[in-house]
């Protein structure tokens, strides 16, 4: 029998799959791509509409229970939600006279391995960089 070590798939970390913001730089597609969906993020209404329905159980949860949370009226939730749609966070399905919100796992898991600092890559020391040549 051999002496071989052999690699556990999917646990190589996220330089095996995909690059991210500390190993390759994003070319002008992948930016707008990216910058898309951050927008989508930065809005504090929105923010908090992914998180409702991300957490919910059962995986989603009907637009007549998200409206009431807020101090907004429906269609500004429905403008929001088209946004999040649109930037590929949620989905969506019609279910008689509502709509039903579900997380688009893919996405956020996208996002999380761009963002992701690659194993073994050690962390800049507090003090270096440009940050700290400020100070």
């Amino acid at each position: 029998m051999s002496k071989q070590e052999l690699a556990v798939l999917g646990q190589d970390g996220v330089e095996g799959c995909c690059p991210t913001l500390l190993t390759v730089p994003l070319d002008e597609g992948q930016a707008t791509d990216l910058a898309k969906v951050f927008k989508a993020l930065g809005d504090p209404v929105r923010l908090r509409l992914l998180s409702m329905i991300a957490s919910r159980a059962g995986g989603e949860i009907c637009v007549c229970d998200l409206t009431p949370a807020f101090d907004l009226s429906q269609p500004t939730i429905s403008h929001h939600l088209k946004l999040l749609k649109q930037a590929g966070l949620i989905d969506s399905e019609r279910r008689g006279t509502w709509v039903y919100y579900r997380l688009l796992p893919q996405m956020t898991d996208r996002l999380a391995a761009i963002l992701t600092r690659p194993a073994g890559r050690p962390v800049p020391e507090a003090g270096t960089g440009a940050a700290g040549a400020a100070s």
